[in-house]
């Protein structure tokens, strides 16, 4: 296919083609439109024909200008939890966080994740299915699960143990303590720190860098880090379901119930 169809701009996106990279940046607060069915569809149509393009080696994926931080996201949470569509929002929110992650596992190029400022957990778990991480040196990761009293969704203790390990994972998940990006590197959550000002150029830098290594080559080393995909697919199915026990049986921001 001509890569040229790649330069698009979506409710939920832009995506934009240099060279032999797939660059898409998120509009304004993404997390606030996973639960529209027509902007989901339109950001996983895209990722097909990234992956249907040969002339494609790397996705670049970059932050959006504004994204929900800590209180917006707790704020977010509770506002669908207070609708009577509760239900269906939480579903579209939860699948729509799987079906990205398993595209961003499963997908035949190397993907690297740019981010920056306040990072909530969902997003970090979504840079943890990239191949490779560059954020900015005022990114902060935040947990807000724990005072809304529900597990974060996003392949949480999955994709962190298989990268840092269980005992380290447990004590990221256990706390509700700000993770600053030197922190995180030196974690393993992320691979590299730049100044802010610079991040744009040192992303593209990287990807380009990335897609030089020869294709049969990239691909292949993917698939066998990632031969597990299918357990991973389960993992999320299963949060999906821990979620909902969990929701359905406390008050957000309380101790829950027995499940």
């Amino acid at each position: 296919m001509d890569k040229s169809n790649l330069n698009v701009e979506r409710q939920m996106f832009t995506g934009k083609i240099i060279d032999d990279i797939a660059v898409l940046s998120f509009t304004d607060k993404p997390l606030q439109q996973t639960i529209n069915l027509n902007a989901k569809k339109e950001l996983f149509s895209y990722i097909d024909l990234i992956a249907e393009c040969d002339d494609v080696k790397v996705l670049l994926i970059k932050e959006s200008p504004t994204k929900m931080k800590r209180d917006e996201y707790i704020a977010f949470y509770k506002k669908i939890m207070g609708t009577g569509a509760m239900k269906t929002e939480l579903e579209r929110l939860y699948n729509g966080v799987s079906q990205f992650i398993m595209n961003l596992v499963g997908l035949n190029k190397i993907v690297v994740r740019a981010d920056s400022g306040e990072v909530i957990m969902m997003f970090m778990h979504i840079g943890l299915a990239c191949d490779y991480r560059i954020v900015a040196d005022n990114t902060v990761f935040q947990n807000p699960n724990i005072e809304l009293g529900v597990v974060p969704k996003g392949g949480s203790t999955f994709l962190l143990s298989k990268l840092v390990g269980a005992g380290k994972a447990s004590k990221i998940l256990y706390s509700d303590r700000d993770i600053d990006a030197e922190e995180a590197l030196k974690l393993g959550i992320v691979d590299e720190v730049i100044p802010f000002e610079n991040l744009d150029n040192a992303a593209l830098e990287r990807a380009r860098a990335l897609a030089k290594i020869p294709t049969g080559y990239s691909v292949g080393i993917k698939k066998l880090l990632n031969y597990d995909i299918e357990e991973l697919s389960d993992f999320l199915e299963y949060e999906n379901d821990l979620l909902r026990k969990l929701v359905g049986s406390c008050k957000l921001g309380r101790e829950s119930a027995h499940y």
